[in-house]
């Protein structure tokens, strides 16, 4: 038997990898396009920043790579440039970086300067792929990489509040995100915005992840599509769900004020969940291969975001967790393990999944103090 070693992603039915690109674009097409209505010159900004910076450090890599080795001659810079591009350059060098570019852009807040968008662009393609190896090599989101470099180092001087036709922030809470108000207790401010106005995306954050209709348009093409695996998607969102469900029924237990199906719906609605669900997770490099291990893989994902929300100083947790799951991927992957089967085992382990959080969740809430507002 001879194994052949081939970069992610791996596909498993009759399509390429450029037209599974392609699809994620199109995809993306609705929330960027709505970004550009809602938030014209920052969306631009920030989306030829990302653009440039990311296809543009993707050509220096691939150059780089496939430098003229030193045969002591002397070689012209047009002998140099065509021995490092010419036929090493493919469609998947400039769908991937703009992919990534998008998707950083669509999860950076509005009011984000323009260095924060610069650095996290940049070290999110060189530090989230090209150290990896580059194209299909990365074990990390790139985009979620960036986001999470501007956020730790920038984030106190973003502007949350960015004025706009399409939505108005209440006074006691301007310049805040949802988010923001139900982390840590302070359950009396999770009715500022209606669920509707959470919908349709009408309150502050990132460029694109709060437009949920054009993010559900998106998701319902890519599974049409096949070009993002359901069950990351199914698993992801339920246990997030069912893990929500059980922090507002513990909530519940000390405040019956708060509506643990409000509650719920506000978390669901709120942040990058959807986003994430549809364009990050489902990513085929930094995903797992078999699919027991993409089930667990969404599991774990939204247990941390979970965590994160309820239990950490951050108010929103999508990124960070996308790149837990993301190292957990790499385990999943292992070859001593890692195989197409749904064992005992692996039902035992996603039971888990859901049984310790739950009971974590609970605990924590009911006799932790988490939540006393």
């Amino acid at each position: 038997m001879t194994i052949i070693k081939e970069n992610a992603p791996h596909l498993r039915r009759k399509a390429t990898v450029t037209r599974m690109m392609a699809d994620v674009l199109i995809a993306l097409a609705p929330t960027l396009v709505f970004s550009f209505v809602v938030y014209p010159l920052n969306t631009l900004i920030t989306y030829l920043l990302s653009v440039f910076i990311m296809i543009g450090s993707e050509l220096v890599y691939v150059g780089l790579r496939n430098m003229m080795p030193k045969d002591g001659q002397k070689h012209s810079f047009k002998e140099r440039f065509l021995y490092a591009y010419k036929g090493k350059i493919t469609p998947n060098h400039f769908l991937a970086p703009a992919i990534s570019a998008i998707i950083f852009t669509l999860i950076m807040p509005a009011g984000a300067p323009i260095y924060a968008v610069i650095m996290g662009a940049l070290f999110g393609i060189i530090f989230g792929k090209l150290v990896f190896g580059g194209l299909g090599s990365n074990i990390f989101n790139p985009a979620a990489v960036g986001m999470v470099f501007a956020k730790l180092c920038f984030g106190s001087q973003y502007n949350l509040f960015v004025s706009t036709w399409y939505y108005t922030v209440p006074d006691v809470a301007a310049g805040a995100t949802p988010l923001g108000w139900v982390n840590g207790g302070e359950l009396a401010s999770i009715n500022n915005y209606s669920l509707l106005d959470m919908f349709l995306g009408r309150i502050p954050g990132a460029l694109g992840e709060v437009y949920k209709i054009t993010i559900l348009i998106g998701l319902v093409y890519l599974l049409i599509r096949r070009s993002a695996d359901f069950r990351i998607v199914v698993s992801y969102l339920g246990t997030f769900i069912l893990l929500t469900l059980v922090a507002g029924l513990s909530v519940y237990g000390l405040n019956s004020d708060v509506n643990p199906f409000h509650f719920l719906a506000y978390h669901l609605l709120s942040g990058g969940v959807l986003f994430g669900a549809t364009f990050m997770l489902t990513d085929p490099v930094t995903s797992p291969i078999n699919s027991p291990s993409r089930i667990i893989y969404g599991m774990v994902a939204a247990v941390a975001t979970v965590f994160i929300r309820l239990f950490a100083a951050l108010p929103e947790g999508v990124g960070f967790s996308i790149l837990i799951a993301n190292m957990v991927a790499v385990v999943l992957d292992h070859y001593e393990w890692s195989n197409p089967r749904y064992t005992w085992k692996k039902f035992l382990g996603m039971g888990l999944l859901i049984v310790i959080p739950s009971l974590v969740t609970f605990l924590a809430i009911f006799y932790g103090g988490v939540y006393n507002g």
